[in-house]
């Protein structure tokens, strides 16, 4: 398989891609991808990769150590690609944590400034839900305006419940304060919904509960250096491209506490002439979604050995 630069969009996963194992082969393959995963523990001062390859599965899942791990894999596959093609994308986009990727594959932060941005992050995230605990629900069969809808309703002044990933049609992620997310998931079998099912979280992401760590978290962006993007960017927030240091810096920023437009940034993608996703990294969340986007659009994943294999360089 061989892809056109012209009509490719590289897609970089983010938090439920994450598994034990990701990257082992790949760096036991690839030189470059094993310098990767070297980089990335020597900038931690711990063994990173050998509790993404080992586990305990329990504690890859911490949020502090999910984001970087899912970094790290995805820039070290994109990497192993570089090394074996020359071939750039038309556009690169991913799904919340996978933007900070994206932006890296970009060629707007460097591997070890977005490494550090993304454990920051990770840890700012963890504190908002020990100060402000809530919750996460995913929502199957309603579509977004109704959905909007049920989380008006079921919020209050104090307690509030708000769309977090418009992941495809027919699959939402609500977040917010516990009581408001009971309501609304109420709310959405009310007006339809076929499973309204709470996530294992404690932690309300893209939702006003992360506002307690949002100074803290602009004051990283702003001090981690961010240039313009060489490949342009598809944001989470906008859903539309974005090139400049300040348009990428506004986005990731903004992301904390809005919704991620996935099903609209695939849109705009594909609206631009996009026709192949190639996920890049661990799993295959993204390619799923962009199934139910347009299944006509072809999907590869480009995160272990087999996966470059198939490819004709």
């Amino acid at each position: 398989m061989q892809f056109d630069s012209q009509t490719t969009a590289f897609i970089f996963p983010g938090q439920g891609s994450q598994a034990v194992g990701m990257g082992r082969d790949l760096a036991a393959r690839y030189p470059v991808a094993k310098q990767t995963f070297d980089e990335a523990d020597s900038i931690f001062g711990f063994s990173l990769s050998r509790l993404m390859w080992e586990g305990p599965k329990e504690t890859l899942d911490e949020t502090v150590n999910t984001q970087p791990a899912l970094y790290v894999h995805s820039i070290a596959a994109f990497r192993t690609f570089s090394s074996l093609s020359t071939l750039r994308p038309a556009t690169v986009a991913g799904h919340s944590l996978g933007e900070l990727s994206a932006l890296t594959a970009s060629g707007a932060l460097s591997f070890a400034d977005g490494l550090r941005l993304v454990r920051t992050r990770g840890e700012l995230m963890k504190r908002a839900g020990e100060l402000n605990p809530g919750g996460m629900a995913a929502i199957l069969g309603v579509d977004i305006p109704t959905l909007d809808k049920v989380c008006a309703e079921a919020s209050t002044e104090t307690e509030i419940v708000q769309v977090a990933n418009d992941n495809c049609p027919g699959q939402v992620v609500i977040s917010g304060h516990k009581s408001a997310l009971e309501r609304a998931m109420a709310g959405a079998k009310a007006a339809g919904a076929k499973r309204a099912l709470p996530l294992p979280v404690s932690i309300a992401a893209h939702s006003p509960l992360m506002d307690s760590i949002q100074q803290e978290w602009n004051a990283a962006v702003d001090a981690c250096a961010i240039g313009g993007a060489v490949i342009p960017v598809v944001g989470n927030v906008y859903a539309d491209i974005i090139r400049t240091a300040d348009e990428l810096r506004a986005d990731i920023k903004a992301q904390m506490q809005s919704r991620v437009r996935w099903t609209e940034s695939v849109q705009a993608m594909l609206g631009s002439g996009v026709q192949t996703f190639v996920e890049v990294g661990s799993g295959d969340v993204l390619s799923g979604l962009i199934k139910r986007i347009d299944a006509s659009a072809s999907r590869f994943l480009l995160g272990n050995p087999q996966d470059f294999a198939a490819l004709e360089f």
